[in-house]
């Protein structure tokens, strides 16, 4: 039982961290677009292509 008097501190410090770690992504704005990222892995090789295109030219 005495555990408890333990663990129950432990989650509460994962708690405050994890919301911590929330706040702060949202405040430097990691959520604002969340589709870029889908997009720009679908893209990346079209722009290579066109680089190594135009260095050939």
């Amino acid at each position: 039982m005495s555990i408890i008097y333990v663990l129950i501190p432990i989650a509460i410090l994962f708690v405050l961290i994890a919301i911590g770690i929330f706040f702060w992504a949202v405040r430097n704005e990691q959520f604002s677009d969340l589709e870029k990222q889908g997009h720009s892995i679908l893209f990346d090789d079209d722009k290579e292509q066109h680089k190594k295109a135009n260095e050939r030219d």
